[in-house]
């Protein structure tokens, strides 16, 4: 192979290695976009004020790394509304939710 094809090639996986990591992150914030949502309605918002819920779980997963802050602050939340749940029911509809936002993500980009 030569060098300048092999160069191509690189350049290709690297173009698309990007693309993948743009997709995961617009996915995983809005999972937690959606996620934020269905919290929301445990706690019996709707309309605009579920939406203003939703961005501060969005802004949640920005404080430390990994998604236990996220958790963190919709358990508080839950238990301060006297609607809390178990940790593995949040964590299962966390990763519903991601499943479903992966979707979305991927037809939005095929339709673009």
């Amino acid at each position: 192979m030569s060098d300048e094809l092999f160069a191509d090639r690189e350049k290709g996986f690297e173009a698309k290695f990007k693309l993948d990591q743009e997709q995961e992150f617009r996915a995983q914030a809005r999972r937690n976009r959606l996620f934020g949502l269905w919290v929301a309605g445990l706690l019996g918002k709707a309309g605009e004020e579920a939406e203003a819920y939703a961005k501060t779980v969005v802004a949640a997963d920005l404080q430390k790394p990994g998604h236990d802050d996220v958790m963190e602050k919709v358990a508080r939340d839950l238990a301060e509304a006297g609607r809390s749940r178990a940790e593995a029911e949040l964590r299962a509809e966390y990763e519903r939710l991601l499943a479903v936002a992966r979707q979305q993500i991927a037809l939005e980009a095929a339709k673009g």
